[in-house]
């Protein structure tokens, strides 16, 4: 019986640990993300991000994030496109501003599912800096910042952090990020 309870332990510890674990009660934006859910059905319940949310719409975006995938979405808060210069989203919101948004929407996507262990691990593989390819066509460069804190830089020289981590979905992972990353 002991036997039976202490690999039952191990087992349980061993999926807790297990970076492919889906739980459905991460919060963001004040609405349980449930990894049975796509990034887009997910992300539309979040209050912290409907700003993304109405870009990835205006951009044309939302079937290409409903796809198969596995993607991760880099996504900004509200709070980070409130960082952009006044007037920067009501203009990239505009039909004849529609190539540029998907751009720098797009630029927060890699192909892939990058969790923190995934991206740690390859920070660690890369002597402490990882670069990945976006949809975009881009670069983004992931250095540790802490023992549990990555920072991404973009092609323009712009910091963002990752503030919440593994937000899994049914086509991938969320990281939700302080700041719009930019692309060249």
């Amino acid at each position: 019986m002991k036997r039976i309870v202490s690999a039952a332990l191990v087992a349980g510890a061993l999926l807790a640990a297990s970076p492919f674990t889906f739980a459905a009660d991460v919060m963001v934006g004040g609405q349980a993300m449930m990894a049975s859910r796509d990034i887009v059905d997910n992300a539309v319940n979040s209050a912290d991000h409907t700003t993304l949310v109405a870009a990835v719409k205006a951009a044309g975006l939302v079937d290409t994030l409903k796809g198969k995938g596995p993607f991760t979405v880099f996504a900004p808060t509200n709070a980070a496109f409130g960082k952009l210069p006044a007037g920067t989203v009501d203009t990239l919101v505009k039909p004849e501003s529609k190539a540029a948004l998907s751009k720098i929407l797009t630029y927060h996507v890699v192909a892939g599912r990058y969790d923190f262990m995934a991206l740690s691990n390859a920070i660690k593989k890369g002597g402490g800096k990882a670069e990945l390819a976006t949809v975009a066509g881009g670069k983004l460069s992931f250095m540790m910042n802490g023992m549990h804190n990555i920072a991404i830089i973009d092609e323009m020289g712009g910091r963002a952090s990752i503030s919440t981590y593994d937000v899994y979905q049914s086509n991938g992972v969320i990281n939700v990020v302080d700041s719009v990353l930019m692309p060249k």
